[in-house]
């Protein structure tokens, strides 16, 4: 026989709000940032690479 289904009632709580953030930890901190090209290079980029231009 299936057990009866849960109920968010049924669920523990998890931890309390804080109200704050917490620091980020040293490997958040650590990620690199991402590039965004400048149109010259975006145009470069595109005309390098034909798959990948929009259909018409």
């Amino acid at each position: 026989m299936k057990p009866p289904p849960k109920r968010l009632s049924d669920l523990r709580g998890g931890s309390p709000a804080t109200g704050t953030y917490a620091a980020p930890t040293p490997k958040v901190s650590r990620q690199k940032r991402a590039k965004v090209l400048t149109p010259a290079e975006r145009a470069a980029f595109l005309a390098s690479r034909p798959d990948l231009k929009p259909k018409t």
